[in-house]
C-alpha cells in the first residue's frame, strides 16, 4: 500500500469513526473521509446506545465478538483515559432469578472463563451486598463491566479524525459505489469522493449500502425497536450499578434489565419489537416501504414462526407497561409502575440470513475493493476500536 493511501468510509457511527481514526494512525498522512448521511456523527445506533461497556462474558469463545470484545474494552478504557472522557468501572450482576435459569447461568460463567473475563459466581447474601433490592437465587458478578457515554466518543474520535488531516461530511447520504481497478467513486448527496479503498459501516441501512458496492449479502437488517422506562429519582436506590437477568441463549437479546447510566440515572429494558421503519424510534414512526421488506423476507418470516411465543411477548409488553413492570420485577420485587417514566427507545439493526437464523457475530464482508460491515450488533461500541483495526487488516 502506498505512503499515503485514501480511505472512504460510509457512516459516521462509533465503527466507522473508529475505522477511520485507526487508519489515520496507522497511515498517517492518508487522506481519509467519512461520510454520514445525518447532520452529526453517532445519530443512530450509537447515539441510542444504553452506554455499557461489556466485559465479554456472553460470546462463544473464539467468535468475532469474544475476540474483539475484550480487546476492544481495553483499548476504549485506554481512549478514554487519554481523551479524557468519563467512564466508570462499576461492575455488573448477571442474575439467575430461579432454579431454571441455573443451567444457563453456568453456562455463561464458562463462556466467562473461557473468554479471560474477570467474574465469580456468587450466592444471594453476596448478591444482596452488591445490589440489595434484586432478587435470585444465584448469580454472577462482573466486577469490570463499566459505563460511558458512546456519543461523547464519537465527538472526539471526529475531532480526532479532523485534526490528522481528515474529513468528516455530514448530509452526505451514498447513492452509488461505483469499483475500477484502482479506485473506489462514492456518489453521495453532498457530492461526488474517490479513494483507494471504501469501508461501509452502514449499521440500520448496511445490507443496502453493502448492495451498492456490488455485494450481494445473504443476510437482510431486520429492524427491531428496544423501548426503555428510566427510573424516577426516588427510586434509583432500588439499582446500583447494572442488573441483568440470565438471557436466553436461543435468542441474542439479553433481557430486560438495568443500567446506570455514566450522566446520571437508571435506564429500564429493554424489549425487542419488530421496527415499523428502520430508523423507527417510536411507535408511530412508519415507512411502508421498510415494513413491506420486512414482512415479505423469507428469512423474517421462517424467524417470526420459530420464535413467535417470544415475539408475543415482547409485543405484550410493548402495549403493556404493566406488563413491561412484571418483567422488571423478576429482577427487582419492589419496581413498581408509578417508578419509572417513559425514556427514548433505540433501533436494533438485527441481520437475519435467508434461513430464519439470528446473525449472532460480527459479519464483515470484502467486495473488490469495498469491506462492508454487515452485521456489528452488541458489543460493537465497546469493542469499536478492535473492530476498526480488523478492518483496516482486511484492507490489506
Amino acid at each position: 500500500m502506498p505512503d499515503s493511501p485514501s480511505l472512504l468510509v460510509v457512516g459516521g457511527g462509533i465503527v466507522g469513526l473508529a475505522t477511520a481514526y485507526r487508519y489515520t494512525e496507522r497511515y498517517p498522512g492518508a487522506v481519509v473521509t467519512v461520510l454520514e448521511k445525518e447532520s452529526s456523527v453517532g445519530q443512530h445506533q450509537t447515539g441510542h446506545n444504553s452506554g455499557v461497556l461489556h466485559s465479554g462474558i456472553y460470546y462463544k469463545p473464539g467468535s468475532l465478538k469474544a475476540i474483539n470484545c475484550r480487546e476492544g474494552k481495553r483499548a476504549m478504557e485506554e481512549f478514554c483515559r487519554e481523551q479524557q472522557i468519563p467512564y466508570e468501572v462499576c461492575g455488573k450482576v448477571i442474575v439467575a432469578v430461579d432454579e431454571g435459569d441455573l443451567p444457563s447461568l453456568e453456562k455463561i460463567y464458562e463462556r466467562g472463563q473461557a473468554n479471560g473475563v474477570t467474574c465469580e459466581r456468587i450466592g444471594v447474601e453476596q448478591l444482596a451486598e452488591l445490589e440489595p433490592h434484586a432478587k435470585g437465587v444465584a448469580a454472577i458478578h462482573v466486577p469490570e463491566a463499566g459505563i460511558v457515554n458512546y456519543g461523547a466518543v464519537c465527538t472526539k474520535l471526529a475531532e480526532l479524525i479532523a485534526a490528522a488531516g481528515g474529513c468528516v461530511v455530514t448530509g452526505a447520504r451514498v447513492t452509488s459505489i461505483k469499483q475500477s481497478p484502482g479506485e473506489v467513486v462514492v456518489q453521495s448527496t453532498a457530492g461526488d469522493f474517490t479513494a483507494e479503498r471504501a469501508v461501509t459501516c452502514a449499521g440500520l441501512q448496511s445490507d443496502r449500502v453493502a448492495k451498492l458496492s456490488g455485494a450481494k449479502p445473504d443476510a437482510k437488517i431486520v429492524p427491531f425497536r428496544g423501548e426503555y422506562f428510566e427510573l424516577k429519582p426516588s427510586a434509583q436506590k432500588l439499582c446500583r450499578n447494572l442488573i441483568y437477568p440470565t438471557p436466553d441463549p436461543a435468542f441474542p437479546f439479553l433481557g430486560v434489565h438495568f443500567t446506570r447510566m455514566i450522566g446520571g440515572g437508571v435506564e429500564c429494558g429493554p424489549n425487542a419489537v419488530l421496527a415499523l421503519a428502520r430508523e423507527g424510534y417510536t411507535k408511530m414512526g412508519l415507512n411502508i416501504g421498510d415494513l413491506a421488506e420486512s414482512l415479505t423476507y423469507g428469512g423474517f418470516l421462517k424467524m417470526a414462526a420459530k420464535h413467535w411465543r417470544m415475539g408475543a411477548g415482547e409485543m405484550w409488553r410493548s402495549v403493556s407497561k404493566r406488563a413491561f413492570v412484571k418483567a422488571l420485577q423478576r429482577l427487582v420485587p419492589e419496581i413498581t409502575v408509578e417508578a419509572l417514566e417513559t425514556a427514548p427507545a433505540g433501533v436494533r439493526a438485527q441481520a437475519v440470513l435467508s434461513d430464519g437464523s439470528m446473525v449472532d457475530d460480527f459479519l464483515i464482508e470484502e467486495t473488490g475493493r469495498v469491506v462492508n460491515v454487515l452485521n456489528a450488533p452488541s458489543p460493537a461500541a465497546t469493542a469499536s476500536l478492535n473492530i476498526g483495526k480488523l478492518i483496516i487488516d482486511r484492507l490489506g
